[in-house]
């Protein structure tokens, strides 16, 4: 009886010991289009980037896996708060409406929209003010949105669930230029998937923010294990290489 007793004992002990290790992954929402901060990798079909290089390194050093679960930026923050995802990694800025919503970690990397013009287009774009009644498009669910639909000096801004969509039609001509976050749209176009575009070097940025992985508000303890690790890559010289590794100065 007393054997019994212990082997189910052990049994549970073991059953335990498994789901405790089964909780320590954690699913990571991404976007398969914001290269280099997170893309598809079509030789692995696995979703690759600076931002799934750091929440890697964040899990290792904070003490849990992680599993990369590709969906649209739009459905990012849904995904998070009604508990499909446990946290953020994208190119996804911190700002003041998104932190009524959820919770983000110190920041990681900062930069400001750019915008993306036909080869042939030689003007000196710096602002808005110099694109009145032009036609361009901007990706749903950015922080650059609200400015440029607010600026009133368009003739239409169309919205697009994705950069690809709006980088075809502006390839096109469909559209006379794009807002994006400016790494992206650089990284992409160097490949040379859109021959017609280029960059506006000239523009200056009228968002500039900081990318951040996200939490659930009520999250406040995995919250401050991101937090930990990031302190330490950063001190240690991690964060750095991740960055240099992807061509982005920190």
């Amino acid at each position: 009886m007393k054997l019994k007793i212990l082997a189910a004992a052990l049994t549970a002990t073991l059953a335990l010991g498994g789901a405790a290790q089964a909780q320590t992954v954690l699913k990571v929402g991404s976007t398969p289009t914001g290269s280099p901060f997170t893309f598809l990798d079509t030789s692995t079909n696995t979703i690759e980037g600076v931002m799934v290089d750091i929440i890697k390194a964040v899990g290792k050093e904070a003490g849990f896996d992680v599993k990369i679960e590709p969906m649209a930026f739009s459905a990012l923050i849904g995904s998070l708060t009604s508990k499909r995802i446990d946290l953020i990694s994208a190119a996804m800025f911190i700002t003041e409406p998104r932190k009524k919503v959820v919770s983000f970690s110190e920041p990681v990397y900062r930069y400001g929209e750019g915008f993306m013009v036909p080869k042939d287009d030689d003007k000196q774009y710096k602002s808005f003010a110099d694109m009145k009644g032009m036609t361009v498009g901007v990706q749903v669910g950015t922080a650059f949105v609200e400015p440029i639909q607010k600026s009133g000096v368009f003739k239409e801004v169309k919205l697009y669930d994705n950069p690809p969509d709006m980088m075809r039609d502006a390839n096109a001509g469909r559209i006379q230029g794009g807002f994006m976050d400016y790494p992206i749209a650089a990284s992409i176009i160097a490949k040379g998937a859109y021959p017609n575009l280029k960059m506006a070097k000239s523009y200056q940025p009228t968002v500039v923010g900081s990318l951040g992985i996200a939490t659930r508000q009520d999250d406040t303890e995995l919250l401050a294990r991101v937090n930990k690790a990031l302190v330490k890559l950063k001190a240690d010289g991690t964060i750095d290489r991740i960055l240099k590794k992807w061509n982005l100065a920190d």
